[in-house]
């Protein structure tokens, strides 16, 4: 098994490099392109937590009456990873789940929270993601990306689930972005204070602790079946595509916002 994870590992990794290193980053100048950032990124926060709670419900018993489910030692690794990511704490030590502490840092910086919070509220009362995405006017690539990640869910394939969780969505921070948003706290402390504890919670507890744990978790799942490796690597590929697509999105929402901005200030001058 630990052969199979290599190669998963070995074959993602030009994805994965393409990810950290993507020009999203250092297009990110100021905290209004970083709300632009997070209007966009906040949906993968979201189906994050609903991918691992399918996790939940698949390898353990969440229902009455209760019986045993799965192998203890599979139960254990989900369930601990759900404790860290649906009821966290903030920077007051108030516990919250990821999503909701992505919701604070988002407001604290004056980011538009309406879309995911229309989109959230509308899936909620209807369970039509395409009502939800209209009344939310939900980017396409943010749509897309929820789309993907729904499909592996309603797939009912535990072991694709736990693959796109393992490999998708861990360890995808990049150090020029932790220093964009250093740099930044610096002069704005009050503004993103918020956001930097999120991602250095991100980086400790999931970039670490939960990877690692998320790893045995599918190891567990895919055992020695060749075909449920496969299809798990097919699984990590497309959704590390998805994730280049979303971070597409926001450098083009980025490049129109500084072409306007430009534009904008030129007609200014020529004007004074």
């Amino acid at each position: 098994m630990t052969t199979q994870i290599e190669k998963i590992k070995k074959t993602i990794e030009p994805l994965r490099q393409e990810i950290i290193n993507h020009k999203v980053y250092s297009a990110i100048k100021d905290i209004e392109d970083l709300k632009v950032f997070m209007q966009f990124h906040v949906y993968a926060v979201w189906d994050f937590m609903s991918l691992l709670k399918t996790l939940q419900s698949n390898l353990t018993c969440t229902s009455v009456p209760w019986f045993p489910k799965g192998t203890a030692d599979t139960r254990f690794l989900i369930n601990e990873i759900v404790v860290g990511e649906e009821s966290d704490i903030d920077l007051n030590g108030i516990r919250k789940s990821h999503f909701e502490l992505y919701l604070d840092a988002m407001k604290q910086c004056g980011a538009d929270t309406s879309k995911i919070e229309v989109f959230t509220e509308v899936l909620k009362n209807t369970g039509d993601f395409n009502s939800a995405y209209l009344a939310s006017e939900t980017p396409k690539e943010a749509k897309d990306f929820v789309d993907f990640t729904f499909k592996v869910i309603e797939s009912s394939k535990d072991y694709l689930q736990s693959a796109i969780f393992t490999f998708g969505r861990e360890d995808l921070i990049p150090g020029m972005f932790i220093s964009i948003i250093n740099e930044m706290h610096k002069k704005f402390p009050d503004d993103i204070s918020f956001f930097k504890y999120y991602i250095e919670r991100h980086i400790e507890v999931d970039g670490d602790h939960h990877s690692h744990l998320a790893i045995q978790m599918t190891a567990n799942l895919c055992k020695d079946n060749e075909q449920y490796w496969k299809e798990a690597e097919e699984a990590v590929v497309n959704s590390l595509k998805q994730r280049i697509e979303l971070w597409n999105g926001v450098y083009r929402q980025l490049t129109e916002r500084s072409t306007t901005a430009n534009s904008t200030n030129k007609k200014l001058a020529v004007q004074l």
